[in-house]
């Protein structure tokens, strides 16, 4: 069933542990999909429906372009779906560097809030579209030694929050998704002695994502989903 046909959706942090899935389930659910992330290629996902769009995100001027090309190719922005993010720890507040601190902010807030910024005049003039972030569970349950993390995450849903009231008035929503630990190559080789069968599969925040970019999320706005599987 093609939940999303033809829904022009712009995927930011396309590919990787988490982007593949959540970029093969728009395209199984009938979207047109507009990948991006710094090396994307076309040749990454073989479906009629993908383009490939490298972008670079942590700019203003990057973020306008990427949308405004978009437009020009396809008349309008449905969804847009940040799947772009980052992850450092290990250390205390009081020990983290600023390197560490400018690149979460620029990782999991700054790139979400110009890419926001950017398709949501397109979006006021359809009367229409989705705005959704995959934030973290650590930016609602801060852990000690992630301090730079769990701020930036925690940024990231008070303004995916405040789009939604700024934006209620032209039928836009827009909510983030909250993850536990997932089960990604990265997480694996992070931690290989970890119980993996505990970890929230990528596959499910790519349902849930496209459920909320379908018609049946369309009166789910401002929110912040948990998905925590059996870490709950």
């Amino acid at each position: 069933m093609n939940t999303l046909d033809q829904k022009v959706t712009l995927i930011t942090g396309a590919k990787g542990g988490l982007g593949t899935f959540v970029t093969e389930a728009f395209l199984a659910a009938g979207a047109k999909v507009v990948g991006v992330s710094r090396s994307i290629r076309a040749s990454d996902f073989s479906h009629p429906e993908f383009t490939a769009m490298p972008a670079e995100l942590t700019t203003a001027a990057a973020a306008t372009k990427l949308a405004g090309d978009v437009v020009s190719r396809f008349g309008r922005i449905d969804a847009l779906v940040h799947v772009m993010g980052g992850f450092a720890g290990g250390k205390s507040v009081a020990e983290t560097d600023d390197a560490t601190f400018e690149t979460m902010l620029d990782l999991n807030y700054r790139a979400a809030f110009v890419i926001a910024r950017a398709v949501l005049p397109q979006m006021r003039q359809q009367g229409s579209g989705r705005i959704l972030a995959v934030a973290s569970r650590q930016g609602v349950e801060p852990a000690a030694m992630v301090g730079a993390y769990s701020a930036s995450k925690a940024a990231l849903v008070s303004l995916i929050r405040t789009i939604a009231l700024e934006n209620k008035d032209r039928g836009i929503s827009a909510n983030t998704v909250l993850p536990g630990t997932m089960d990604t190559p990265a997480n694996r080789a992070g931690d290989p002695k970890a119980d993996g069968s505990q970890w929230v599969q990528p596959s499910q925040v790519a349902a849930l994502l496209v459920h909320l970019a379908s018609d049946a999320g369309a009166n789910v706005t401002g929110a912040a989903i948990p998905i925590y599987g059996r870490q709950v």
